[in-house]
């Protein structure tokens, strides 16, 4: 769900927070690699990603030189023991590359175009929805009010009574229609809203008539052989090996309770998804390849809302220190955050998830972490 509520809960956190110590980044000496040539750095710099702001971090680089897996931190607070390397990890917002994806196979096949309003799909759903295209769902330019900023965060009481619902798009949706949108012309303004994607999921379902994970799983996972990646749907579990996630109970952070296990529908089309690493980075080569949409489609697909914001549909993108541009996604799925980013080429390619302490936002230390693994 990008980094929202993450984003939410440290802005509450903040609040005391300045006049407490960090909590420091048990096990920095619990790390390691599986093979390959650590370039120039790349263990010290996942170090610092985990030193600062992470209980745990792990991540593949893939490179000319071959393949780099590493960790740092600890896989559970408290203790020493590893994050694995191979580990899986609620990804968050980069399930919405999926759905990008899937949405857009579909108008590869004719059955929808992206230009449709969102009342030809979706009829009575959404106010103005004659005015609104699933394009401008794709990119966050539709003005639909984000919904994350209906739910209770913690350490509100409400937030964690509310663990284990069960909950629909449509009543997530009608929270978030229940205010005012963000922009009067659709089209006209960047603002990310995870309530449009919870709309792309329903419509994947009116067109194929299955749901957004069904369609996910057939053309996407499958084909691709991506073993460690799941959507959930309702299971609180996450399969394999993994890191623990954690939430603070309270406004000073020295209090955190294990959040691994949650009932996911509270991501939704916006968020419900479990990877890898190594299954993100085949991924988006094979996305970037050009193995999953034409090359016209693909054009579409990395082409931006607005001129100021890079995000397309579902892709997002950025220049590195080198001038390497890089496509992928970022996603937060409140205990756990993770970033993925390719060359169009596929010969670079870097995946890093962590579980947040909430101290400080990890995009410094992250973005260092990136640097390091495409421009070396």
């Amino acid at each position: 769900m990008k980094r929202t509520l993450r984003m939410v809960v440290a802005g509450v956190a903040v609040l005391a927070v300045s006049a407490v110590p960090a909590v420091a980044s048990a096990g920095l000496g619990t790390r390691g690699g599986a093979g390959g040539v650590d370039r120039g750095g790349l263990q010290p710099a996942l170090d610092g990603v985990a030193a600062g702001t992470a209980v745990g971090a792990l991540a593949e680089v893939r490179a000319k030189e071959g393949v780099w897996r590493g960790t740092s931190g600890v896989a559970v607070m408290g203790t020493s023991r590893a994050v694995p390397v191979d580990g899986s990890f609620r990804a968050g917002s980069i399930t919405k590359t999926f759905v990008a994806t899937v949405l857009l196979q579909l108008v590869d096949e004719g059955r929808v175009r992206l230009d449709d309003s969102v009342e030809r799909w979706l009829p009575g759903v959404v106010p103005n929805g004659r005015n609104i295209t699933l394009r401008q769902l794709l990119n966050h330019t539709s003005g639909l009010y984000d919904y994350v900023r209906t739910l209770a965060m913690p350490p509100s009481p409400e937030f964690f009574a509310g663990r284990w619902r069960t909950w629909t798009a449509s009543e997530q949706i009608s929270q978030a229609l229940a205010h005012p949108p963000t922009s009067e012309v659709p089209g006209s303004e960047y603002s990310y809203s995870n309530t449009g994607y919870l709309l792309l999921g329903q419509v994947i379902q009116k067109v194929t008539g299955r749901t957004y994970r069904q369609e996910i799983e057939r053309p996407v996972i499958r084909p691709l052989g991506l073993r460690g990646t799941v959507v959930p749907g309702t299971s609180p579990w996450i399969p394999g090996p993994h890191p623990h996630g954690y939430v603070p109970t309270d406004l000073t952070l020295t209090h955190y309770v294990d959040y691994t296990e949650l009932n996911p529908t509270l991501f939704g089309a916006s968020g419900n998804m479990i990877s890898t690493t190594k299954d993100l980075n085949r991924f988006f080569a094979a996305l970037l390849g050009g193995r999953l949409l034409p090359k016209h489609l693909l054009k579409e697909m990395k082409t931006p809302g607005t001129p100021t914001r890079n995000y397309g549909l579902g892709l997002s993108w950025k220049t590195t220190t080198c001038g390497i541009r890089v496509y992928g996604n970022d996603g937060d799925a409140l205990a756990y955050n993770a970033w993925s980013f390719s060359t169009t080429d596929g010969r670079h390619q870097v995946t890093i998830a962590l579980t947040p302490n909430f101290h400080g936002d990890p995009d410094t230390a992250v973005n260092t972490f990136i640097n390091k693994a495409i421009c070396g």
